[in-house]
């Protein structure tokens, strides 16, 4: 009897074998061209979760770290974003910095590092607690400096270094402010549910707001970040 096996673990048996054909001499390229087809198949979304960190528990371990880390992690719980998307930015991805509303806008990263370009999730105002000091912590940074310098592995190591967030990874955070909306708005608060959509940057269809072709036209991205009401909910992180 046949076994199945998830996208994952071929996915993963074949970066394996490719190393090992690497280091052999071996023409490796057919197992690229099959990592890529599994890559396309759901082979790098995991099939275990990460766990959700808790919003305390988050902020206390980034007060134990450099300004630039700090800065980055507290950027990305108020945007529910993955590592990856916080650790590019540099000063002039903020066209609006202010103690009660900073602006970000990743279509201004290079092309290659901003995904999908012109997608209106790619915009997000950022309000309430913690604007102050990621505030602070931004005009600290060079205009094209990267934000933070650590990879998402080096990241992960980072929090499992420390006894308190050793059972967290990158992703963590991420889930940790969707899961912490979710449960705020499940309590009543007066938020719009795709909000907590928007601002994960889960592509929907269905969002009954301005669209992506449009946001290609739009020269202010301030306005554009208002328009969309991200602020809206980033109070709540």
């Amino acid at each position: 009897m046949a076994t199945m096996v998830e996208p994952q673990g071929m996915l993963a048996y074949t970066r394996l074998l490719s190393a090992v054909f690497g280091h052999l001499g071996v023409d490796a390229r057919p197992l690229l061209s099959l990592a890529t087809v599994l890559r396309g198949s759901g082979g790098n979304i995991p099939l275990e979760q990460a766990l959700s960190v808790p919003r305390e528990v988050l902020l206390a371990w980034s007060f134990r770290q450099t300004p630039r880390v700090r800065a980055a992690v507290l950027i990305a719980w108020k945007t529910a974003s993955r590592w990856g998307d916080v650790q590019n930015l540099s000063r002039a991805c903020f066209p609006l910095i202010s103690n009660t509303e900073i602006v970000v806008d990743w279509n201004t990263l290079p092309k290659g590092r901003r995904g999908n370009p012109f997608c209106r999730s790619k915009v997000v105002a950022i309000r309430g607690p913690l604007t102050r000091e990621i505030a602070e912590l931004l005009r600290g940074l060079g205009n094209f400096q990267q934000l933070c310098p650590l990879s998402t592995d080096q990241f992960s190591r980072l929090l499992g270094a420390d006894n308190a967030t050793k059972l967290y990874s990158a992703h963590s955070v991420k889930r940790g402010a969707i899961d912490h909306l979710m449960s705020l708005k499940a309590a009543g608060a007066p938020f719009a549910l795709q909000l907590i959509s928007r601002l994960a940057k889960h592509t929907n269809d269905a969002d009954p707001t301005v669209a992506n072709m449009t946001v290609r036209y739009t020269s202010d991205p301030v306005a554009l970040a208002r328009v969309l009401q991200t602020g809206d909910v980033t109070m709540y992180l």
